[in-house]
C-alpha cells in the first residue's frame, strides 16, 4: 500500500478517527514498557493510524549548560511521538515501525516548565518505509523544531 505526499496544502489534516485521552508511554500495547518516554514525563493525548499528539513538560534536569531546553531532550519527544504516529496502538502487533533515519531543526530555546507539545503526520508511505513529520511547538504557539523522520517496518521480534 502506498501513500502519496500531499503537497497541495501546508498543514496536515487531522484524521477522523481520532482517538483523544490521557495516555502514558506504556499504554502502547506494541512496546512493552517505554522506560525513556516515561522518565520524560510524555503523555498521549490523540493518536490515530499515521497521526500522534503528545506532551512534555522542560523540567530543571532537562535544561544544558545555558538554562535552556537540551536538545536531546525536544529531539526524544519528538522521537517518540515519532513511533507512536509509525505504530498504530489498535494493529494487530506482528509488525513494529522503527525509525531508519532522521533530522531535526531547532527554531527556538524553551525554558524550564514549558510544556512543549509535538504533532506527527505521516506524509508517504510506500511499502515497508514510510517518511513522517513531527512539529514541536511551545505553550505559547511558538515553534520550537521541526523533525521529519525515516521508518522502516519490520517483524515484530517478540512474535
Amino acid at each position: 500500500m502506498s501513500h502519496a505526499l500531499d503537497v497541495s496544502s501546508t498543514a496536515p489534516v487531522t484524521p477522523p478517527q481520532v482517538r483523544r485521552g490521557t495516555f502514558g508511554p506504556n499504554d502502547h500495547p506494541a512496546w512493552g514498557h517505554d522506560r525513556t518516554s516515561e522518565w520524560l514525563g510524555v503523555t498521549i493525548t490523540e493518536y490515530a493510524p499515521g497521526y500522534a499528539k503528545g506532551h512534555m513538560q522542560v523540567r530543571e534536569e532537562m535544561l544544558n549548560g545555558f538554562n535552556i531546553a537540551h536538545g536531546g531532550m525536544v529531539f526524544a519527544l519528538a522521537d517518540t511521538i515519532f513511533a507512536w504516529t509509525c505504530n498504530d496502538p489498535d494493529g494487530d502487533g506482528s509488525t513494529i515501525t522503527v525509525a531508519q533515519g532522521s533530522d531535526i531543526n531547532f527554531v527556538s530555546s524553551p525554558q524550564i516548565n514549558t510544556t512543549l507539545t509535538a504533532t506527527g503526520y505521516l506524509r508517504a508511505s510506500t511499502g515497508r518505509s514510510g517518511l513522517y513529520d513531527i512539529t514541536v511547538v511551545d505553550d505559547q504557539g511558538n515553534l520550537v523544531a521541526e523533525f521529519r523522520g525515516r521508518s522502516r517496518t519490520i517483524p515484530n521480534p517478540r512474535r
